[in-house]
């Protein structure tokens, strides 16, 4: 069942094309890759990037939008993205990344399109574990900006995952937040009651 990837604001997307085609920006990105790419980049797979503030034991606290991330194709392979971020005067162009996460993303959209179910994907970072996931979201026809996880929604860890999570496992959130929540929670001083 392919992935419904909800559209991508327009002036998200224009900044990112404004970047791409500023030698400025481009040579100015820490992306070796994007800087010798031999044929035209283009973005690609806009996917909302949503950031998990608070893990209660009840599951996901809170959630918010703080961007729209572009993988940057050229050619036949992803080798860079570009984030965009919310300002009070509206999109703009964050900066330009490669690393582990790129490959990372494709391999579990690609996981993610052959799953029986319909999904919109989106990431969603959990800064307090370094992690970012692929977060399939059951209602496809949201959109794409609003909204927590909900508990028959799957999470995707992407790799580098925390130690002790699975990369590229698919976990329901009502059984993955429990153990992020886990994580999160100081233990007991020694010599201090539990």
């Amino acid at each position: 069942m392919p992935l419904l990837v909800p559209p991508a604001p327009a002036p998200a997307l224009r900044t990112v094309l404004t970047a791409l085609g500023s030698p400025t920006a481009v040579s100015e990105a820490r992306t070796p890759s994007l800087r010798s790419a031999q044929s035209p980049a283009a973005p690609e797979l806009p996917l909302p990037v949503h950031v998990l503030d608070r893990i209660t034991p009840e599951g996901a606290g809170s959630t918010r939008l703080a961007g729209w991330r572009f993988l940057i194709r050229s050619g036949d392979r992803a080798l860079a993205a570009a984030e965009t971020r919310l300002t009070p005067d509206g999109w703009a162009f964050s900066h330009f990344f490669e690393g582990p996460y790129i490959a990372s993303t494709e391999l579990a959209l690609r996981q993610a399109d052959l799953m029986q179910q319909p999904y919109q994907p989106r990431l969603l970072s959990v800064p307090e574990l370094y992690m970012l996931t692929l977060w399939l979201h059951a209602d496809t026809t949201a959109d794409g900006t609003t909204g927590v996880p909900a508990p028959t929604d799957l999470l995707v860890p992407l790799a580098p995952a925390p130690p002790g999570i699975a990369a590229h496992r698919p976990h329901r959130v009502a059984d993955l937040l429990p153990v992020l929540t886990t994580r999160l929670t100081p233990a007991p001083l020694m010599g201090s009651p539990a």
